[in-house]
């Protein structure tokens, strides 16, 4: 068995009910490790019609921990696959577009647009539902384009609109604009990296951040200046700034070698130089863009306030501040 990607797109609850409650007992029959990661209203309307056997075998998860950011979704995938390897593992899953800013919408379109490629070789199925009543139609349509098979009452079809990494794959130029609130934290990338981790937790520290933000922050940015160091141009900028409801990271890398906004959605094999330091980067932020073209490539690294209040220290002086 290998990975197997469904959507489904629904107007009415009852539709909901007639296509998953048949999918969760097929799971549970066929011996699969069946999660369901539904609102909690869903999931527990969806359970009450299992019989009490096949509930007890439907592992109900709360969304939050499983769509806590793209990058740690798709490591979680992974983890479940590998855990319960050789076995099948089976998802009923809500990916939280309809919450979900412009923005950070893009992103989890971009995950499931992806999904196919990076664990094409799990033994995983997974059913994404989501409420048209929902969504904006043009997330109505990355949707539909994004899920290879399309589920309906009393089984499912091939979907001729579906592009997969086609749908979400063109490298922009520039990241999508957001207003600057706060002091901006310029370093240059060229030294020795364990200075610039010394110097990132200094600063995060002198902005009150919570010590696992403050982790986060080193680990993804001092994977990215290693590629920069190693496979890029050997030079280019950390900048940190504020953001509204959020911080913001951008590593610059000044020979604009990097080319796929999808990189680090698949861990590294060994022959991708890039691959692997990616990986790691998109599980430690919230969100992450990359762009650019030949004049250099750019990776953002968004880190929401969830983690994080607003107030805004002063930063050590290791780092050059502007604005």
């Amino acid at each position: 068995m290998t990975f197997e990607h469904q959507g489904l797109l629904f107007h009415r609850e009852e539709r909901l009910h007639e296509v998953v409650g048949p999918w969760l007992r097929s799971a549970v029959s066929g011996g699969a490790h069946t999660v369901l990661v539904v609102g909690g209203h869903r999931s527990e309307a969806l359970t009450a019609a299992l019989t009490g056997a096949e509930r007890s075998r439907v592992h109900v998860t709360e969304r939050s921990r499983v769509f806590s950011a793209p990058g740690r979704t798709l490591a979680l995938l992974h983890r479940l696959a590998l855990s319960h390897a050789p076995g099948p593992v089976a998802v009923v899953a809500e990916p939280p577009l309809a919450e979900a800013p412009a923005l950070e919408r893009r992103e989890w379109h971009r995950l499931e647009s992806v999904l196919d490629t990076a664990l094409s070789s799990l033994p995983v199925r997974m059913l994404c539902v989501h409420e048209a009543a929902g969504l904006p139609s043009g997330a109505r349509a990355a949707v539909r384009a994004t899920h290879p098979v399309l589920a309906a009452p009393g089984g499912s079809r091939s979907n001729p609109g579906y592009l997969g990494r086609a749908a979400f794959g063109a490298l922009p130029d520039a990241p999508e604009p957001l207003p600057v609130t706060g002091p901006v934290h310029v370093r240059e990338i060229g030294g020795p990296l364990p200075v610039l981790r010394r110097e990132l937790t200094g600063l995060g520290r002198a902005l009150s951040w919570p010590e696992e933000r403050v982790d986060n922050l080193v680990t993804g940015v001092n994977e990215l200046a290693a590629n920069v160091l190693e496979h890029g141009a050997g030079k280019g900028t950390v900048t940190l700034w504020r953001g509204p409801g959020r911080w913001v990271c951008d590593v610059f890398d000044e020979e604009g070698g990097l080319d796929d906004p999808l990189a680090g959605y698949c861990p590294g094999d060994g022959v991708r130089s890039r691959g692997y330091g990616l990986w790691i980067a998109r599980q430690t932020c919230d969100f992450m863009e990359i762009c650019g073209g030949r004049t250099g490539s750019l990776v953002r690294l968004h880190l929401l306030d969830r983690l994080s209040g607003p107030a805004i220290a002063r930063p050590r002086r290791c780092f050059r501040q502007s604005g």
